[in-house]
């Protein structure tokens, strides 16, 4: 009896592997390649959330670091005091604040590298601060909104002794009511 259950459970066994069809052989020529374009990657589902529109005009546009107005310098070539077309849209930016917000003072200070004499990066600074000045009234803000001073070689930025860092000393910093 026990012979007939064996064979009996083998026969089944091998019926449910016969039922099934074979595997086609794959030959070299049906092979198949992917590519990278040929893979889909599903992107995850991120959920966004706006971040609050900031108003240009308003104070806190000051500190928002997606606002024009928190760039705050105008840097300068050596020995010069023209102010470079690449910070135009800032000083359009600030001189827009300053029309729309006439309470609003304005320190402009004048920055020089150390290298040359005192009384030559003094007066250079002065210069810079005001054309920094008369760019921004040109634009639309009010004289007597802003003030220009010269620094001169008196606070640098940085203090290492390349052009690098003289380029960053090089500068006119605009800076509002309550931060001078």
């Amino acid at each position: 009896m026990r012979n007939l259950f064996l064979v009996s459970a083998i026969t089944v066994l091998l019926a449910a592997c016969g039922s099934q069809p074979p595997a086609p052989e794959q030959t070299p020529s049906e092979v198949k390649t992917s590519t990278p374009t040929d893979v889909v990657v599903a992107k995850p589902v991120v959920s966004v959330v706006p971040e609050p529109a900031f108003d240009a005009m308003s104070v806190a546009a000051l500190k928002d670091p997606r606002s024009p107005l928190s760039k705050r310098n105008v840097y300068f070539d050596l020995d010069s005091f023209v102010v470079k077309e690449e910070f135009q849209s800032t000083l359009v930016a600030h001189s827009k604040f300053l029309a729309a917000n006439a309470k609003m003072k304005m320190l402009i200070q004048g920055n020089g590298d150390e290298r040359g004499s005192r009384e030559y990066n003094l007066a250079l600074a002065q210069k810079r601060a005001d054309a920094v000045k008369k760019s921004l009234a040109l634009m639309g803000a009010k004289e007597d909104q802003m003030e220009a001073v010269s620094l001169g070689e008196e606070k640098p930025v940085c203090a290492e002794h390349n052009e690098e860092c003289w380029a960053k000393n090089r500068h006119g910093e605009m800076l509002y009511t309550g931060e001078y």
